[in-house]
């Protein structure tokens, strides 16, 4: 008897102090609280996502007046701030407010982070410029900016959700500029520009030969007797795009045909030093070196081929 007593006290107080915790989470003010506090996060978070279509919109409009490079670096620029919008968009997600509207916001947020993430990726396609795929996990989206439109729609409807709860929070207004810009007029400005057109170019910027050659005309190489020459062939990538260079070395004399082939992917306006095996020689040898690189035209002011007539130096030993 006691024990259903006891029991019966227990759950008592468990509904009891359960409905005072309902009461104040839904008396004013807490709500009220929750609610601005909430309206001031998402209006750091709309100022970011405004700031980031004017500066895109001004990209797509002006961008053409840019070199490919700092064109490249202000688009990066961009991408990098997305991923904050989706670490910002979770923390929204609780406490639970009126017309889950918390739910809302967030989920328009990290729609909008994949749209922004395809369409710039979109444009760096077009550019052929160099892109780091978005992080795992996003969506791909068809038609971004028509998506980004949709979303600042639903963002409309949502922002005046607790405009009648305590507090009457209104959220701020999102801008589409950039997403109706790209609808309207598309990149094509960008395409033609002459600042931002991809120019492959790639060449041989300095060819090292160990041990030293000796003095000797432009184009021979006058060599010590030694059984090898190593080689060092520095190339260049001069745009600003992925490059796939290969190199092919040919070592020909009347003893044999010596010949390698080595193959590398350049970053943009990077430089790369090739070290292909040992060339064996021998004394009083005459040989043709020649030194080819290919992938792309050579760039301004460079070649994409060297050839040299090697001699080979008695060995002295009479």
């Amino acid at each position: 008897m006691y024990l259903l007593v006891a029991l019966a006290l227990t759950l008592l107080a468990l509904l009891f102090a359960h409905d005072i915790n309902r009461a104040a989470h839904q008396a004013t003010g807490p709500r009220r609280s929750e609610n601005r506090s909430f309206g001031q996060m998402v209006s750091l978070l709309a100022a970011e996502q405004n700031s980031f279509d004017s500066h895109l919109y001004y990209l797509l409009g002006h961008g053409d007046t840019l070199t490919r490079p700092v064109f490249a670096a202000r688009l990066s620029q961009l991408a990098q701030e997305l991923e904050g919008w989706r670490s910002e968009a979770v923390l929204l997600r609780s406490p639970v407010l009126a017309h889950h509207v918390n739910d809302q916001v967030a989920a328009i947020t990290e729609q909008r982070v994949d749209d922004y993430q395809n369409l710039l990726s979109t444009i760096a396609a077009r550019l052929n410029l160099p892109w780091t795929p978005a992080p795992s996990g996003s969506q791909f989206v068809s038609e971004p900016a028509q998506s980004l439109v949709q979303t600042v729609q639903q963002w409309d409807l949502a922002r005046w959700s607790l405009a009648r709860e305590p507090g009457q929070v209104v959220l701020p207004a999102l801008g589409m500029g950039a997403a109706k810009y790209y609808i309207a007029r598309g990149i094509t400005q960008l395409v033609d520009s002459p600042t931002l057109a991809l120019i492959r170019g790639i060449g041989i910027a300095a060819v090292e030969v160990q041990p030293a050659p000796l003095p000797a005309p432009a184009g021979t190489l006058l060599m010590p007797p030694v059984p090898s020459v190593q080689l060092g062939v520095s190339v260049r990538n001069v745009a600003y795009v992925e490059q796939p260079v290969t190199l092919h070395v040919t070592f020909s004399s009347a003893g044999a045909l010596q010949s390698q082939t080595m193959s590398v992917r350049l970053g943009p306006m990077q430089s790369y030093a090739f070290v292909p095996r040992a060339l064996n020689t021998a004394p009083s040898e005459r040989a043709t070196l020649t030194i080819s690189v290919v992938g792309a035209a050579a760039g301004d002011h460079m070649t994409t081929t060297r050839t040299y007539q090697v001699e080979m130096s008695p060995s002295g030993n009479g």
